[in-house]
């Protein structure tokens, strides 16, 4: 797979709504690959498909714990529930964080490579990194949400 460019904070790709996948390609898997290799190799823990310039309702999720990656292919927010804020950073915004207010629970549905139908519950990190990946998708970034202004994060050594 490939390393792809990471688009940043005002490029038009990251305002626009992303179209649904009507079923998975070869470029479609490919595509997936490569935001799994971008994303590891940025040290994030979720990636959607316009970061890396593609208008389609694709997201890749890694929080680091034992589930491992998580596709979601036009993904669907069925429920959510509670409240968390806390620090929150964007691989389209490097080397900044401010303080949003998600959901702690979400209940998402997608498909998954294969196209099957899958729901997916989240809680704390994880309903951060889904409703953060799902507002990609939508034109949103998490730089409209932030209470109090971003401010700058250190990059960890690798």
């Amino acid at each position: 797979m490939a390393i792809r460019k990471i688009r940043e904070l005002g490029e038009e790709v990251l305002t626009k709504r992303c179209k649904e996948v009507p079923k998975m390609t070869l470029r479609t898997k490919i595509l997936i690959g490569d935001m799994l290799d971008t994303m590891y190799d940025a040290g994030g823990v979720g990636l959607a498909a316009p970061q890396v310039g593609i208008l389609k309702r694709i997201v890749t999720i890694d929080i680091g714990d034992d589930t491992g990656a998580l596709i979601l292919v036009n993904p669907e927010i069925l429920e959510t529930s509670g409240e968390q804020t806390g620090d929150e950073g964007c691989l389209s915004v490097p080397g900044k964080a401010g303080a949003v207010t998600r959901p702690n629970y979400v209940k998402v549905k997608a498909f998954n490579e294969k196209m099957e139908e899958i729901v997916v519950e989240g809680e704390e990190l994880l309903a951060r990194a889904i409703c953060h990946e799902v507002d990609h998708l939508e034109g949103r970034m998490y730089v409209d949400l932030v209470e109090g202004g971003l401010h700058d994060v250190e990059m960890e050594e690798e």
